[in-house]
């Protein structure tokens, strides 16, 4: 998940948005599945770079029908639009990195950290003020966190350093988003994302460059589609409903993530590494509800 939209309109259709956005978890953790199962053979900045061309045409297009792109290029704090720009790019390659060696499920548990990490960046780049629940809340998230790299568990290796870091860019890039949104528009922020994304992606992508055929080609193309149609359908989603109210469904991501992949790489998830990841997702529905009590602006995007 590549961009981060908020979008409320008046025609809210909470019921249908509940559905679009579990179909949108759905699309988007087959396509992880499918990019873990490229990377084994391909680059990850290969991998990386075909998805971005994906992304940045549909956006692209996307903005240029409401209003040129030009004008959707005047932001107001182009520096932090350019800073939002490298750090999505650098969450995406250090996710894909970690998926060449990290098993789908445990991946997707460290990931889901993010939203705890978001609360405490917000602190001194958005100037939030977060109570002693919500402190609790994230220190026994990351306790979730280290049972599942515990001795025994998921090894301490560079895959599982590579997840950890992309959470950390990815929260980081949420709090930037939040911050950007108070003085640029939705399209402007997409044009930045889309634009450096495709430009970083492509100037080190092609330095991978391996030819694809056969089966891997339609695996390419099927991770390209489920890229472009995850994100619109995720952008119907919020013109339905508030972010707040989705937020939580992102959670259901987990379980899929365990199902993936048992069923295409054999791997089940140990049972304590599952309790870790069960703390993870109580410790963020804890910080999301509270933060819907104080009404902090929320983005829904799935980090990959």
């Amino acid at each position: 998940m590549m961009s981060a939209t908020e979008t409320i309109l008046p025609k809210e259709n909470i019921p249908r948005a509940m559905v679009l956005i579990l179909i949108v978890i759905g699309i988007l953790g087959l396509q992880d599945a499918v990019s873990k199962l490229l990377v084994q053979t391909y680059s990850p900045f290969q991998v990386t770079m075909m998805r971005y061309w994906a992304f940045a045409a549909f956006s692209l297009i996307l903005v240029a029908r409401q209003a040129p792109l030009r004008q959707a290029l005047r932001s107001k704090v182009p520096g932090w639009q350019v800073v939002r720009g490298l750090l999505l790019m650098g969450d995406i390659w250090l996710f894909a990195l970690a998926l060449q060696t990290v098993p789908l499920a445990e991946l997707q548990s460290i990931s889901l950290i993010y939203p705890l990490l978001v609360t405490l960046f917000a602190i001194p780049l958005l100037g939030e003020r977060v109570g002693m629940f919500r402190l609790i809340a994230v220190a026994v998230g990351f306790l979730g966190a280290m049972v599942i790299v515990r001795p025994g568990g998921l090894p301490i290796t560079i895959g599982a350093g590579f997840a950890v870091a992309s959470s950390t860019l990815y929260a980081l890039y949420i709090v930037v988003t939040r911050k950007v949104a108070q003085m640029d528009s939705a399209p402007t922020s997409m044009v930045y994302a889309s634009l450096i994304g495709l430009v970083l992606s492509t100037a080190v992508g092609v330095f991978y460059w391996q030819p694809i055929w056969g089966v891997d080609l339609a695996l390419m193309v099927l991770l390209m589609f489920t890229t472009t149609v995850g994100h619109g359908l995720m952008m119907l989603a919020l013109s339905m409903a508030p972010a707040s109210v989705l937020q939580p469904f992102n959670y259901f991501s987990l379980p899929w993530a365990i199902f993936l992949s048992f069923a295409m790489f054999g791997h089940l998830i140990d049972p304590i590494s599952l309790g870790g990841a069960a703390i993870i997702v109580a410790a963020g529905l804890v910080v999301v509800a509270r933060e819907r009590v104080r009404k902090v602006p929320q983005i829904i995007d799935a980090p990959h």
